[in-house]
């Protein structure tokens, strides 16, 4: 039996579509939605319609019948903490993701709508190695603040796919290498590799790091606790300010690195400060990942979509480069990752889980416990 694969990758104003028959791949697009569309939705889940709408039309113009789909599967969204793997959709990942307490982000978007849309065309709703699976080391997680402590949140998905496209290229085995993994794209997130796990990186979602095209990243603490008490902005502009608005959003109005670069070219000296500026946080973050790995790192690895720009690689590279060799593995293999993730789970080669928790369970629960069924 052949399985027909939808994969679907929400970004903050993209829709990554892609079809396929078992491991072959049919149809892939990328449909950009006007950023200032995406701004007149009061909330995240009030752009179901319009992502829904472009979903059909890629599905209708391959001619492909929805309800002789075997599965949607979606990038996982925010919510608890757990172990990474293929999960089944169920009700109690949509209570974390449509809470936010977890964190918001479009991919949150996504396992909603393929839920919905894998309850009206009877196949499967999955995601594929969650940005919140967790396999940190129990050092990651604490901080200065007992009340606090470090979450894993970040670009799991990619970080392992371009890891292992490494590995493959070079003819090696991920389970004994040790890595910085650097995704550059619309939020940055550093991880330190280490033989086969994912043991530390920054909350690129509202947490720490470098600042990217919309989120803040490392804030001064004090500075940012009397801004929240100033009276200036309530605790949803503040929390916008953090993740959506902030970064290069907030210093040059624009999430877009080509438009920048084109200012920039165009002798737009601000633009480029806060582009260098960006690029020395994320250095930053690879010297403070790679004592994570004691200074024994294989590699260096850039990925994501703005790891096109030569101009931002080659800034990040020229600091980073005494630490380890550096390779740049553009875009993401991110759909695919999703799909075969999705077909070993429906072949059996690769368990299905299920979200479970008792019913206490609250956002504070310790990371990395056991909240899972086979």
């Amino acid at each position: 039996m052949q399985h027909s694969i939808l994969a679907i990758n929400f970004g903050s104003t993209s829709t990554k579509l892609a079809w396929y028959m078992d491991e072959e791949l049919q149809a892939r697009e990328t449909v950009q939605h006007d950023p200032e569309r995406i701004m007149r939705f009061d909330t995240l889940l009030d752009q179901q319609p319009m992502r829904r709408a472009a979903i059909e039309d890629f599905l209708g113009r391959h001619g492909v019948d929805p309800h002789s789909l075997t599965a949607v599967v979606s990038r996982g969204g925010q919510t608890r903490p757990l172990p990474s793997g293929v999960y089944r959709i169920n009700g109690l990942m949509l209570d974390d993701v449509r809470s936010g307490c977890w964190g918001t982000h479009a991919t949150n978007l996504g396992v909603v709508l393929a839920h919905a849309l894998g309850a009206e065309w009877g196949c499967e709703p999955m995601v594929v190695d969650p940005p919140v699976s967790d396999e940190f080391a129990p050092l990651a997680r604490i901080t200065g603040m007992p009340e606090l402590k470090r979450q894993s949140s970040f670009h799991v998905l990619n970080q392992k796919a371009a890891a292992l496209r490494h590995c493959r290229e070079q003819g090696l085995r991920y389970e004994a290498c040790r890595f910085v993994g650097v995704h550059l794209g619309g939020g940055i997130s550093v991880c330190a590799h280490e033989d086969g796990r994912l043991v530390d990186a920054n909350n690129a979602l509202d947490g720490d790091g470098p600042f990217s095209p919309a989120r803040a990243g490392t804030l001064p603490s004090g500075a940012l606790v009397r801004l929240c008490f100033s009276e200036r902005f309530s605790e949803a502009e503040i929390l916008e300010k953090i993740n959506g608005k902030g970064g290069v959003m907030a210093h040059l109005g624009t999430t877009d690195i080509v438009e920048v670069e084109r200012r920039i070219a165009g002798g737009d000296t601000r633009a480029e400060l806060i582009l260098d500026a960006m690029c020395y946080q994320v250095a930053k973050e690879v010297g403070a990942m790679s004592t994570v790995l004691e200074g024994r790192v294989d590699a260096i690895l850039f990925t994501g979509g703005i790891a096109h720009s030569g101009r931002v690689t080659g800034r990040i590279r020229e600091r980073v480069e005494f630490i380890a060799p550096v390779y740049v593995y553009p875009g993401e293999d991110e759909m695919q990752s999703l799909s075969q993730g999705a077909l070993a789970a429906l072949t059996g080669t690769r368990p299905c889980l299920e979200l479970t928790a008792p019913a206490d369970a609250a956002p504070e629960r310790a990371a990395g416990e056991s909240l899972l069924n086979q």
